[in-house]
């Protein structure tokens, strides 16, 4: 792809992303829209997806952010229905679309149909986590949506590649294929699980270098990816498992380096997300070329039995999946036992497919062995087209209305700030107890007013939290800590201006200024994240 071209994807995309923050649509809805109307304005390039960049150079960042936020522990938790989703889900979703499918499209092999249920089934919860955080569903739910996107790529990509051997005529039966998979699956757990420990323990020897780490960052996603397809197993998995064990030490690694990856990966996030649904909108004109032989009346037909497919492969897959087992297990029925016919409601129309669907559908070869054309590989690429738009904009447009109408409850800000208030207040204890320990020791003498401020600081941290739980302003509506929070912020910034005059009339020089400025700026930045959560 030309520079300019990119260039425009990326401030186009970036454009709209920010302006959907202004508006109730999800930014990956209406980027999805404008990606369509573009689409056929004259002059613009063909943005065709290119598998070969999308897979390599695009997932392995975008689920490594995404498993860097996610919690090992919450997902652990919820295993089973992450597992079936993320693995039984998509295997039936390829079974059942593929054969409806071979039954409804006359002349396509069944073989072909299977590759096109594979290509379809995983849903890219992107737009369905955005929209659980907005609207603020139970933990449980957004967890299950999260865990499913990471591991659901996976299991598609895996059984897509296993079918396509079979419909390219490479000899695959079904106990090669069920080996292929295993291979593949548990290959990629396994060198995730051997690059995890010494990836983790270079970030942590390179502590002291916050540009270091962060270079490390950004390439460990393509490392981990790259080292498991070369050996012929999922690098989703291993960059999962590894961007997983990462998050779950962060804390190991020193809080420079956290500031800055957190806002690198911000960063590296939103502008990938923006430009990947802005690309699934601008791939109408190039589906519509190449549908070719298919009438247009037709090809919409099959894509509307597409839709319905998956929709209700869902539905027939999620609710059997949510009740079976505790009809089944007494431990599971004890262990959850405020199970309701509204969650899987919600799991199951959360199914919208993307990115990843479009790009294993232009991964399909022209030509089978031999040099004859790929059956029916435009009305795939159609269909595939059809079924990500569809479910985006249908499902993501009546999702939220849906998850309001079914008024499930959210979390408990009150209940969270209890719980956070009793970890400060344990960990300030513990810290108090550590500061009085080192003070008795003569090596660490310090000034009365300097000791007290180290005890003014552990109390503050401890009492900031239950304020927060406190009175309100009859005037402001602010509680205490709020109030304190906001007075810090001003002072900080009247300091700021006072740094930027002193150096503006000469008594201070720019390397001086950015070294206060960089003190206060994280300042600013420890109040502002607080205040914000």
């Amino acid at each position: 792809m030309a520079v300019m071209p990119l260039f425009l994807l990326v401030a186009g995309s970036a454009a709209v992303a920010g302006l959907a923050r202004r508006t109730p649509v999800p930014a990956p809805l209406l980027l999805v829209a404008a990606g369509l109307a573009v689409s056929f304005v004259p002059g613009i390039p063909d943005y065709t997806l290119d598998p070969h960049i999308v897979l390599p150079l695009v997932l392995p960042p975008l689920l490594h952010t995404a498993a860097l936020d996610s919690s090992y522990l919450d997902l652990r938790a919820n295993l089973r229905p992450v597992a079936l989703l993320s693995v039984g889900y998509v295997l039936f979703a390829t079974l059942a679309v593929g054969a409806l499918a071979y039954l409804v499209i006359p002349g396509l092999p069944l073989t072909v149909a299977l590759v096109l249920g594979a290509v379809v089934a995983p849903p890219d919860a992107v737009a369905a986590t955005a929209i659980a955080r907005r609207l603020g569903l139970p933990h449980r739910i957004t967890t299950i949506l999260q865990g499913e996107s990471l591991f659901n790529d996976a299991t598609a990509i895996t059984a897509y590649k296993v079918l396509l051997a079979a419909a390219l005529g490479a000899g695959a039966t079904w106990g090669n294929g069920i080996k292929e998979f295993a291979v593949a699956s548990l290959g990629g757990i396994g060198i995730g699980v051997v690059l995890m420990v010494p990836l983790h323990w270079l970030r942590v020897r390179l502590r002291e270098s916050a540009l270091l780490e962060n270079t490390l960052s950004l390439l460990i996603p393509f490392f981990a990816y790259a080292a498991a397809e070369q050996l012929h197993a999922s690098g989703v998995l291993a960059v999962v498992v590894v961007g997983l064990y990462l998050g779950h030490r962060s804390w190991q690694v020193d809080f420079e380096t956290r500031l800055q990856e957190e806002a690198v990966w911000k960063v590296v996030s939103f502008v990938l997300e923006s430009a990947v649904f802005a690309l699934i909108g601008l791939q109408l004109r190039v589906v519509l070329r190449g549908l070719g032989e298919f009438g247009a009346a037709q090809a919409l037909w099959y894509a509307v039995v597409m839709f319905l497919a998956v929709v209700l492969a869902r539905f027939v897959w999620v609710f059997p999946g949510t009740y079976l087992p505790r009809v089944l297990s007494a431990r599971i029925r004890a262990r959850e036992p405020d199970t309701n016919w509204k969650s899987p409601v919600v799991v199951g129309w959360a199914g919208m497919r993307g990115v990843v669907s479009l790009a294993i559908a232009f991964s399909l070869p022209s030509t089978v062995p031999g040099g004859g054309a790929f059956p029916a590989r435009n009305l795939v690429l159609f269909l595939t087209f059809t079924t990500v738009i569809a479910t985006l904009v249908v499902q993501g447009l009546t999702l939220p209305p849906l998850i309001r109408a079914l008024k499930l409850p959210g979390p408990d800000p009150q209940r969270e700030t209890l719980a956070e208030a009793q970890a400060q207040n344990a960990a300030s204890r513990a810290a108090e107890e550590r500061l009085e320990e080192l003070l008795g020791d003569e090596r660490n003498a310090l000034p009365g007013p300097l000791a007290d401020r180290l005890r003014t600081i552990m109390e503050r941290r401890r009492n900031a939290v239950w304020e927060r739980l406190g009175a309100v302003n009859e005037v402001t509506g602010e509680s205490a800590d709020q109030t304190y929070r906001r007075l810090a912020r001003e002072m900080i910034d009247t300091e700021r201006r006072v740094f930027v005059h002193l150096r503006d009339s000469g008594r201070i020089d720019d390397e001086m200024l950015r070294t206060l400025l960089r003190r206060l700026d994280l300042e600013e930045a420890a109040a502002y994240r607080e205040e914000a959560s």
